[in-house]
C-alpha cells in the first residue's frame, strides 16, 4: 500500500509510478482507437466499443465501466455536454464537437485522459476553443513540474487561457481535476483556475489527473435526466483535454502520453523524465 500523508493524499514510489506508465499506455491506446473511430455517422456507442475491445485486449479492465453505476467505458460528450456524456445510439454529425474521457487499471493502478475531436468539416470557433483547452492543460503540465503548491497548476492554466483567448471562454469551475493512483479519483482536488486557497504542497511521489474544461458561453451547467450528463445551460459548445502526470524526485512525466509528454513539454523548456 501507498504511503499517505497530510489530506489523505496518496504518495507513490518509483517503482509504483512505472505501474502506472502501464495503465497510461493502455488508456492512451484506448482512446487511439476511440478517435480514430470518431467519423460523421458512427453511433457513439460503436465508439465506446472500439475503446473497449483495446483495453480487453491488454488485459486491463476499464475504471470508468460500472464507477457508481457508470454504464460504459467511456464518457462521450458532444456540443453542449462538457463532460459525462453516455455513449449510445446518437452518431455524430457534421460538425460536432466530441470529447472522449476514459480510463484503464493495470494491476490496480489506474489512468485516465481525455480529448477533443472536430468530425466532419470543422467550424474554426470550435477548433479554437478544443485548441486553448489543450494548450492551457500543457500549461498546468508544465507548471506541476516545479509548483510548490498543487494550486500552482490551476493558475497556469488560468493565465495561459486569459494570454490565448482572453474573456472569450469561461473555465468551468464546478468540476476539477484530482489526484490519481490506486483509485481513479484521489485527493487533491486540482483546480483549473487561480484560487486563494493555493491547495497542498506538490512534491515528489504526488500524481494527478490535469483536466481544464472551457466552454464558449456561460459557466452555468446542468445535469441531465440521466443523472450524468453535463450540458452548458445556454447551450454553449465546450472542450475537455486531460492527462494523467507523475512527479518524482528527478521530474515529471505525463503518464497517458507516449512520449511522456515530451513533444508539447519542450516550448516550455521541461524535459520529462521516466521514472
Amino acid at each position: 500500500m501507498s504511503p499517505f500523508a497530510r489530506h489523505g493524499i496518496e504518495y507513490k514510489s518509483r517503482e509504483q509510478m512505472a505501474h502506472m506508465v502501464e495503465a497510461g499506455r493502455v488508456t492512451s491506446a484506448a482512446l487511439d482507437a476511440a478517435v480514430a473511430a470518431a467519423r460523421v455517422g458512427v453511433s457513439t456507442a460503436e465508439i465506446d466499443a472500439a475503446a473497449a475491445a483495446v483495453i480487453r485486449a491488454a488485459g486491463a479492465t476499464s475504471n470508468f465501466l460500472g464507477y457508481h453505476g457508470y454504464p460504459a467505458t467511456l464518457c462521450i460528450s458532444v456540443n453542449q455536454q462538457v463532460v459525462h456524456g453516455i455513449p449510445g445510439s446518437y452518431r455524430l454529425a457534421d460538425g460536432d464537437l466530441v470529447s472522449i474521457d476514459g480510463g484503464a487499471i493495470v494491476d490496480g493502478w489506474h489512468g485516465d485522459s481525455a480529448r477533443t475531436l472536430i468530425v466532419g468539416e470543422a467550424d474554426p470557433a470550435d477548433v479554437e476553443l478544443s485548441r486553448v483547452t489543450e494548450e492551457a492543460m500543457w500549461a498546468g503540465v508544465a507548471a506541476f513540474a516545479t509548483a510548490t503548491r498543487v494550486g500552482d497548476v490551476g493558475a497556469a492554466i488560468d493565465d495561459r487561457v486569459t494570454e490565448l483567448a482572453g474573456e472569450r471562454f469561461g473555465i468551468l469551475e464546478d468540476y476539477v481535476g484530482h489526484g490519481i493512483g490506486t483509485a481513479m479519483h484521489q485527493p487533491p482536488d486540482v483546480l483549473n483556475y487561480r484560487a486563494r486557497d493555493r491547495g497542498p504542497k506538490a512534491r515528489a511521489g504526488l500524481c494527478l489527473a490535469i483536466e481544464p474544461m472551457l466552454v464558449a458561453g456561460g459557466l452555468e451547467t446542468a445535469v441531465l435526466d440521466d443523472d450524468w450528463t453535463v450540458v452548458t445551460v445556454d447551450g454553449a459548445r465546450a472542450a475537455h483535454w486531460e492527462h494523467s502526470v507523475a512527479r518524482h524526485e528527478d521530474g515529471i512525466w505525463v503518464l497517458t502520453a507516449p512520449d511522456g509528454g515530451a513533444a508539447r513539454l519542450a516550448p516550455y523548456g521541461v524535459t520529462p523524465v521516466a521514472p
